[in-house]
């Protein structure tokens, strides 16, 4: 008999299939479910979670790979794995994780599940090994994905990294009590650990369980936006306020119940922590010196936007708090004091927080953030969730019972569908797939779309009509539905090279012309026509075949064709000069789908 957390974790799945458009295989619903809880104090989106998962066949038992430095989760693009990198960016003692999870569906948890992976394991993660070899015996998703981690141990190796591998183990079995985890299963888990630590000298190896009941705990914990801060001295204005708050107490505010920074609060500053650069070292070196004046003469302080403040002797009680100035000081002072020792004189000292109550505001807050990160030099890249035309697509968004994600999970942590939130970076994406021909772009380059000011204005601008991003977006959903069915029979690995490519070759089709401009898809906005007029299981085929010839001929792989020009060009049928209109491109469209 089930328990009642299996039978609770079993209705929020078929729950989450509902609210696909089109359900995928139940397998894979799990892999996604069980990345998504593995992860859930990452706060990833439900594509960055998506990205990750790479089940399938020779897949090395392992379902899902994440990578992350310093925090930050590794893309395609991130600049630690590009050629050229110089370490020094980073701070000494980076931290490395990596992250693996392995999902089955099954009630119990076995040994054969931890071999398989273990064996695998050895070879994906050994820096001797030969990629070319590796693809040999794996899927490309795999070699790929622990591709990020072998590149970005190579990259932080001078940096004396602290590295971290977790492996988790989820299934829809019982990994506590009674009747749970069998010794063997046990023991073989340690064994994996061990085997995890010796990656590289100093390394961490960790191995979790993850049964019904976690995941059931999991999936109904919200990351909290309400917490409390004390204070040492304050003055008030209005409803806003400024304290001077010593740095032990603003660590006990970062941090969340298991002593980890708490990133969900940072989700809406304009910037990433930019690691060991000199203004972050200055703010080291003011901690590190025990004779040093106090911190808040030295430094610009904190600023902190919220819908609620209430103050209860010498403690706020801030609700829906984001941290919009101030995340390297941020950083800086978590990594410091993290380990510092407990009479370090740094946590005596104060730093100044400004808290502005703004209530449910966003407009104002937007105003607070691009005013506050103003005073420094920002890349003008760092505000685009703040530009106008963010804010107007947000707006047409919600007005059709759609939500644009221009800050990351704001509508997710809201209890929205994920099936009908878009976030900005999956919108420059389609757009630049759909509306500029450049699905090459998209797929090999997903978060330089928004640091690169020229090709940001080619997607965001206020001169095409806002119910074209809500069209681009619903196609792209439309695209990334049907790959995951079982119609499409497309794998996982696949789908992520052909999916910006099929929105490209079927929106050609549709417009009968090569798309150099979002403005040539008005036609199809207004009518809001579907995909689906277009037989994507036909288009589908064509791409399929398209690329198999590309295979052929070049001898690349189906991940480096998607990611370069060359396939684009051959698809529209175009010169290399771009002298043509691509006549050729549409006669092949009219034979093939008349």
């Amino acid at each position: 008999m089930a328990d009642n957390e299996q039978v609770l974790l079993d209705q929020v799945l078929v729950q989450r299939q509902a609210e696909r458009s089109v359900p995928v295989r139940d397998d894979e619903a799990f892999e996604l479910f069980a990345a998504e809880q593995a992860l859930v104090t990452r706060q990833l989106s439900a594509e960055e979670v998506a990205e990750g998962v790479i089940g399938g066949s020779n897949d090395g038992a392992i379902d899902a790979i994440y990578v992350f430095v310093d925090g930050m989760l590794l893309s395609e693009d991130s600049d630690v794995l590009q050629a050229g990198f110089s370490s020094s960016k980073l701070p000494r003692g980076v931290k490395l994780q990596l992250w693996l999870v392995q999902a089955k569906r099954e009630t119990s948890f076995t040994e054969t599940a931890i071999d398989k992976a273990a064996a695998a394991l050895a070879r994906l993660l050994s820096l001797a090994e030969n990629e070319d070899d590796l693809l040999k015996l794996y899927s490309s998703g795999t070699v790929s994905r622990t591709g990020f981690f072998r590149k970005a141990l190579r990259a932080v190796a001078t940096r004396h990294p602290q590295v971290e591998i977790h492996f988790v183990y989820a299934t829809r079995g019982r990994a506590t009590g009674q009747n749970s985890i069998n010794t063997k299963v046990e023991i073989k888990a340690r064994d994996l650990e061990t085997q995890l630590a010796s990656v590289i000298s100093g390394a961490k190896g960790h191995v979790e369980f993850l049964g019904a009941a976690e995941l059931w705990r999991r999936a109904n914990t919200v990351a909290s936006y309400t917490t409390e801060l004390t204070y040492q001295e304050n003055a008030t204005s209005g409803n806003s306020h400024v304290a001077l708050v010593k740095l032990r107490d603003y660590m006990t505010f970062l941090k969340d119940e298991d002593g980890q920074l708490r990133r969900h609060i940072f989700d809406w500053n304009v910037r990433d922590y930019q690691g060991d650069v000199e203004v972050n070292r200055e703010i080291r070196a003011s901690l590190e010196d025990p004779e040093g004046p106090e911190f808040w003469w030295l430094n610009n302080g904190v600023t902190i936007v919220c819908s609620k403040a209430t103050a209860v002797g010498k403690t706020y009680s801030l609700d829906d708090v984001q941290v919009v100035n101030g995340l390297q000081s941020s950083h800086t002072i978590f990594n410091f004091l993290r380990t510092a020792p407990e009479s370090h004189p740094a946590l005596d000292r104060s730093v100044l927080v400004r808290i502005l109550v703004t209530g449910d505001d966003l407009a104002t807050r937007d105003l607070v953030i691009r005013a506050t990160n103003r005073q420094t030099s920002v890349p003008a890249a760092s505000l685009r969730a703040t530009d106008d035309i963010q804010r107007d697509i947000e707006a047409y968004f919600l007005g059709h019972d759609w939500y644009y994600d221009r800050r990351k999970n704001f509508y997710r942590n809201s209890g929205r569908s994920a099936e009908r939130i878009v976030s900005i970076s999956l919108l420059a994406q389609a757009v630049m797939a759909m509306g500029l021909s450049r699905p090459d772009n998209s797929r090999a380059r997903p978060s330089s779309l928004l640091k690169r000011d020229e090709e940001y204005k080619r997607i965001f601008s206020k001169d095409i009509p806002v119910e074209i991003y809500l069209w681009v977006a619903r196609a792209q959903k439309e695209i990334d539905a049907f790959l995951a069915s079982e119609t499409a029979g497309v794998s996982v690995p696949e789908r992520n090279n052909y999916r910006f490519h099929l929105a490209m070759v079927t929106t050609a089709k549709l417009v009968k012309q090569p798309v150099r401009s979002p403005k040539q898809l008005s036609r199809l906005a207004s009518a809001g026509t579907p995909l689906a007029d277009a037989d994507l299981l036909a288009t589908l085929a064509f791409l399929r075949g398209e690329f198999a010839v590309h295979e052929r001929r070049t001898g690349n792989s189906l991940d480096k064709i998607a990611k370069g020009p060359d396939f684009v060009e051959h698809l529209l049928g175009i010169s290399h000069d771009r002298t043509t209109k691509g006549p050729d491109f549409v006669e092949r469209l009219r034979k093939r789908f008349s």
